[in-house]
């Protein structure tokens, strides 16, 4: 059934899904700035939350009783293991250790915007239109905003060249399995391919804490409460609600999450951890905000004439 077709009960349930999942994943990243100044380095943060995230979700399955999945499933969970989590949640960390919650919240602003492009080229009914390349490029004005202002909304220490570089890839990376994550929706089940992109993802970022900075003994009492709060609230819940939306509606759809994560990330941000709003993050902000608006706009209207064109054929 088509988005645009829900019942208005159907369709007031996915947005408020979406909020909750935006309002996990924008506190995600101020609580993972106010972990680093509990002294948890970020490969300890990775592995912890992701690890917890795994054994919640095993929990469920268990209490399912849900069968092992396919070798097909199996292979879903790979791609999403490492191009979902492991790879922007490693990058995204290392972001915020570089700029303030607010600035690198922006940055994954672009996720509709880089999941539209994958799609074009991996989706049968969602093109890239030029209505949507305008809109590209209009936000990535916005980051060429951020980078000339040379603003990163901390007072000192921030390096926004760095952050934008890994928060860009991580970007690319979470658009693509986005669209790869519905390209296959209808063939596995939300909860074991969360589950399993939390447990493959965890054994190689557990290794590779253990490899850089060794067993987490040092951690203080507060520091241990955010990486438990980050593994619930801002990882399990919203990757779950992620993919149950997966089902019902378009992955572009889907990803208007990330209209909301940046403000979350921004109002927290100032409001709990005493981060700036700059200049270079208004008119950037500004900027990537209208791209996202453009090309939702052009998303939808695509979306109407194809409709209209099925009903006409009918």
């Amino acid at each position: 059934m088509d988005a645009l077709t829900y019942p208005e009960g159907m369709r007031f349930r996915h947005w408020l899904l979406i909020i909750v999942a935006a309002v996990g994943w924008g506190t995600g990243g101020i609580a993972t700035r106010a972990a680093f100044g509990e002294g948890v380095g970020a490969w300890t943060m990775v592995a912890v939350r992701t690890s917890i995230a795994a054994l919640l979700v095993l929990a469920v399955l268990v209490v399912q009783r849900a069968e092992l999945p396919s070798r097909q499933v199996v292979g879903y969970g790979v791609v999403q293991a490492v191009f979902n989590l492991t790879i922007p949640y490693i990058l995204f960390t290392f972001a915020y250790d570089n700029a303030s919650a607010g600035f690198v919240g922006l940055l994954a602003a672009l996720i509709p915007l880089s999941t539209a492009v994958f799609a074009n080229f991996m989706l049968q009914d969602e093109p890239l239109t030029k209505a949507k390349l305008l809109a590209l490029f209009i936000a990535f004005t916005g980051v060429a905003a951020l980078l000339l202002s040379g603003d990163s909304g901390l007072a000192e220490g921030g390096r926004p060249f760095v952050a934008v570089g890994l928060g860009l890839t991580a970007v690319i990376s979470i658009g693509y399995a986005g669209t790869f994550a519905k390209r296959h929706a209808g063939q596995y089940d939300p909860i074991m391919l969360t589950g399993l992109q939390f447990g493959l993802s965890a054994v190689v970022l557990v290794v590779a804490m253990l490899a850089i900075e060794g067993v987490p003994v040092d951690v203080t009492a507060k520091g241990w409460g955010l990486m438990v709060f980050m593994s619930v609230s801002a990882t399990f819940m919203p990757f779950l609600l992620f993919f149950w939306l997966l089902q019902y509606i378009s992955v572009t759809d889907a990803s208007l999450i990330g209209y909301l994560v940046p403000f979350v990330a921004l109002i927290g941000g100032i409001l709990i951890l005493g981060e700036q709003l700059q200049s270079g993050i208004v008119v950037g902000g500004i900027l990537v905000f209208t791209g996202m608006v453009l090309a939702d706009r052009a998303g939808r209207k695509a979306a109407e004439a194809a409709s209209h064109t099925a009903n006409d054929v009918a």
